[in-house]
């Protein structure tokens, strides 16, 4: 029972640690460029994700994978070539492939899904497949954003003049976006659909206030991400709450500190 106990335990645990350390940083920018709809949005087709794996009868995570991609190379696109204010069209959309995914899978009559493991998450059921995909998919993500960081960085700071020294802003905003969908379609066991987002930014926004740089940054939110996972998982053993949203309870407890400490200074 121990060794059992051990075993899922540690593959929840390693699991989350590869998503902290990889939505870290990303959920920087995320912060930076006021972008938590557009990550909220493309979490939101993750259910169409699961009907596609199963109607292409692949593995469910490059299902919601390719869909997270498709969909933000999309919006990308769609906020450069309408009218719509940027807000509108990504409910628009956001909504639309929630409700598109659930349509979907009522018509998988011999399909057994558990939906709020998709919506809330399931860390307690990683598996060591999953666990391939997180550091696999996470560690190919940081790796690209070290590539992209100063470029990234300087059209977040200013988009015209780094577009004027050079910057391909179109491509290095799609390499990010396609970062993000990666990052949020392997943490979808974490916290699920709908709680994917604050792991992203909540962690970004508690480091803001104790950062000089953006690196700096980058590296703390990733740690309070590895401790909001932990302190979750913790608490989800100890008082058998739900461990997706345990985990997003103990980094909004920590943010709530971060302002209290933020003042205090």
């Amino acid at each position: 029972m121990i060794n059992i106990l051990d075993d899922f335990f540690w593959r929840a645990a390693l699991g989350g640690l590869g998503v902290a350390l990889a939505a870290g940083p990303l959920g920087c920018f995320i912060v930076w460029r006021r972008m938590a709809y557009f990550g909220a949005s493309i979490a939101h087709t993750a259910l169409l994700g699961v009907a596609l794996g199963f109607v292409l009868a692949i593995d469910l995570t490059l299902g919601i994978a390719l869909t997270c991609i498709a969909f933000a190379v999309a919006i990308v696109f769609l906020q450069r070539g309408t009218k719509l204010a940027s807000d509108t069209l990504l409910g628009i959309l956001a909504h639309a492939a929630l409700a598109i995914g659930l349509v979907a899978l009522s018509f998988m009559k011999g399909v057994r899904i558990d939906l709020m493991a998709y919506l809330f998450g399931d860390i307690l059921s990683i598996s060591h497949t999953d666990l391939l995909w997180i550091f696999g998919g996470g560690g190919a993500s940081i790796a690209i954003l070290v590539a992209i960081w100063r470029p990234l960085l300087s059209i977040t700071v200013h988009e015209e003049l780094a577009q004027a020294e050079g910057v391909s802003v179109l491509s290095v905003q799609l390499t990010f976006t396609l970062l993000l969908a990666i990052v949020i379609a392997v943490s979808m066991k974490i916290v699920g659909a709908l709680l994917i987002i604050s792991l992203l930014i909540i962690p970004a926004a508690t480091a803001r206030p104790f950062s000089r740089s953006p690196e700096q940054m980058a590296g703390l939110a990733a740690s309070i991400g590895a401790v909001s996972v932990a302190g979750g998982l913790t608490a989800s053993f100890q008082w058998d709450t739900p461990s997706g949203p345990s985990i997003v309870v103990v980094a909004f407890l920590l943010f709530m500190v971060s302002l209290i400490a933020g003042r205090v200074r």
